[in-house]
């Protein structure tokens, strides 16, 4: 029995599909965790979402913020944007049932040694600590009246987190930490905007601002333009395949590397 890590699929399951052979995934006893993003940019989003719901319990998925996306066009809070390629799955007969089965994956996962979670964490965030605020928002994601709190979901502030935070303020930092962000101050301030390897001043990449602990190494992805970066504490698998970069798997037991070229669907600095 193995567990992959992989790297956001972005509608790429044809990629995916490749890949899964290169490791020689077997579903009758393997895991697969996928950092988020299973959505998007890529070509085939419904067959990615038909095929890891299909698979069970055999896959854990936590939510990214293409997810976060879609599910927010479903329910007519946000207008399809340029680029999106979504259709397919909005169009489907099943997607009442996707997006349901999607909403109620978890923001955060953890298991043994490793934890998930699609972009990264405050510093002063344990992985503890992280958890329960991943299942304040889940329990939001899985209410009837989730709309609502879709409708707040948006915004860069508060960009600081603060343990008094309540309601709408609290969730939308909760989800941006671990959805959009990758540059913090040690202090906990997000910088939600910067998408490249450049550090803007007073920041630092979140991985970096966080203090040594003991705790379980971090899974992420969301930083195609950082690409692959695998530490003892960190395995961003985030390589770029929607962008003509690679899909990447790593075997959590022995961290072995499994990558797969992939031609590529998008023009990076088109988005």
């Amino acid at each position: 029995m193995a567990t992959y890590a992989i790297g956001d699929v972005q509608g790429c399951y044809d990629e995916l599909q490749g890949l899964l052979a290169c490791a020689g995934f077997d579903r009758r006893r393997d895991h697969l965790w996928f950092v988020g993003d299973l959505v998007n940019r890529g070509p085939k989003s419904l067959e990615v979402l038909r095929f890891v719901r299909g698979l069970g319990e055999r896959a854990v998925t936590v939510l990214g913020n293409h997810d976060l996306h879609l599910l927010c066009v479903y329910e007519g809070i946000e207008k399809r944007r340029k680029g999106d390629t979504l259709d397919a799955v909005l169009e489907s007969p099943d997607a009442g049932e996707l997006v349901d089965w999607l909403r109620r994956r978890p923001m955060m996962h953890r298991d043994g040694d490793w934890a998930m979670v699609h972009a990264g964490l405050l510093p002063q965030w344990t992985v503890d600590k992280s958890i329960k605020l991943a299942k304040e928002v889940e329990r939001a994601l899985a209410a009837g009246n989730y709309g609502d709190f879709l409708a707040q979901l948006y915004g860069d502030e508060p960009a600081n987190w603060d343990d008094r935070l309540a309601g709408w303020d609290r969730l939308r930092v909760v989800v941006n930490v671990m959805t959009r962000m990758r540059f913090c101050t040690q202090a906990g301030r997000m910088d939600v905007r910067s998408k490249g390897r450049d550090t803007p001043k007073g920041y630092l990449p979140w991985f970096e601002a966080r203090p040594a602990r003991a705790e379980p190494a971090i899974v992420c992805g969301h930083w195609s333009t950082l690409g692959l970066k695998l530490t003892e504490q960190l395995a961003a698998l985030d390589s770029g395949c929607v962008w003509g970069g690679s899909l990447s798997a790593l075997r959590l037991e022995d961290r072995q590397l499994i990558q797969l070229p992939c031609a590529g669907y998008r023009k990076p600095g088109k988005d």
